[in-house]
C-alpha cells in the first residue's frame, strides 16, 4: 500500500479563510509531522513585533491539519487545548513551525510546535491538542 500524498489532500481540500489572512503556507505533511510557515509582515503588533496570537494560530492550524490527516476525510475534529511559550521577538521574514506528533489515539492528538525565525532561532513553543468528533 503505498503512502497518500498528504501535501496534496491539503491542496484539494484548500484552507481556512484565516490561515489565508495570515499567510500560513504548509510545506509538508504527514500525521507524524508537519512543516508550515508564515510571514510576519502583516501579523504584527502595533510595535512592529510578529503578535503572540499569530505564534497561536500557525500552531493550531498545523496541529489542526495533522490530526485531520491521521483521522482521515470522513471525520471532524475541533481544536481543545492549546498553550504557548513565546520565547523570542520576529520583526521580518517568516516563522516556520514544525509539528511533531506526541500522540496520535482514537479520540485525542497532541503535537509539539516549535516555531523558529529566519535564523533557526526558537521564538515559540506551543503543544495543541485536538478531538476527534464521532461519526454521525
Amino acid at each position: 500500500m503505498t503512502q497518500p500524498d498528504f501535501l496534496q489532500l491539503i491542496r484539494e481540500r484548500g484552507s481556512g479563510a484565516l490561515d489565508k489572512k495570515m499567510g500560513i503556507e504548509i510545506i509538508e505533511a504527514s500525521p507524524l509531522r508537519l512543516v508550515g510557515r508564515m510571514p510576519v509582515e502583516g501579523n504584527t503588533q502595533p510595535i512592529g513585533l510578529l503578535h503572540g496570537g499569530a505564534n497561536v494560530v500557525l500552531a493550531e492550524s498545523l496541529g489542526s491539519v495533522g490530526t485531520q490527516l491521521h483521522a482521515g476525510p470522513s471525520r471532524r475534529i475541533v481544536g481543545v487545548d492549546i498553550n504557548a511559550t513565546h520565547h523570542k521577538s520576529a520583526t521580518s521574514g517568516f516563522v516556520t513551525g514544525v509539528a511533531t506528533a506526541a500522540s496520535l489515539g482514537k479520540t485525542l492528538c497532541v503535537y509539539e510546535v516549535v516555531i523558529t525565525n529566519d535564523q533557526g532561532e526558537r521564538t515559540c513553543t506551543a503543544r495543541i491538542t485536538c478531538m476527534i468528533l464521532a461519526e454521525r
